[in-house]
């Protein structure tokens, strides 16, 4: 029943995920429903920092959208008024997820100009499109400035 209910689910998502592609990626404050229960295990495999620690990058999985359910959680400068680093979720639009990211394949590059970026490869939701040899993946490149706090998404060629 429950496998069911899912799949019905996923039928009923799937053309507005379908929609989503790279130039869509977005970020968005963390919220509430930012929860530690929502960090891909193993945890010591979908984690990494950078900048000396000051940069954190996490995988987050909430199982459910199924066909969107992969996001990623940064933590970085600024600090605010408590010493708390801002906390960002990388997603799509109207918070909802990727359909795959590849944590373990995460690069990443320093210029001391623009700050940090990583590349990692995430997959949005396949559709009809998608059967090529890229199968909806590509290479997501986020850029933080430590130094402003900014966080820019690109797709990386």
């Amino acid at each position: 029943m429950k496998r069911l209910i899912a799949a019905t689910l996923c039928m009923i998502a799937a053309p507005a995920l379908a929609q989503a592609g790279p130039q869509d990626a977005t970020t968005y404050p963390c919220d509430d429903a930012t929860r530690a229960d929502v960090i891909a295990e193993p945890w010591e495999q979908n984690t990494a920092t950078y900048a000396d620690g000051r940069i954190r990058v996490t995988l987050l999985d909430y199982i459910e959208p199924a066909g969107a359910a992969m996001k990623l959680l940064i933590l970085s400068p600024p600090h605010d008024e408590i010493g708390r680093r801002q906390c960002r979720i990388v997603g799509v639009p109207d918070r909802q997820g990727f359909y795959g990211i590849d944590f373990g394949k995460r690069q990443a590059e320093y210029d001391p100009a623009t700050g940090l970026t990583l590349t990692i490869p995430v997959r949005q939701y396949p559709t009809e499109n998608d059967q090529g040899e890229d199968g909806g993946w590509f290479q997501l490149g986020i850029t933080i400035d430590q130094k402003t706090g900014d966080i820019a998404l690109q797709e990386v060629r």
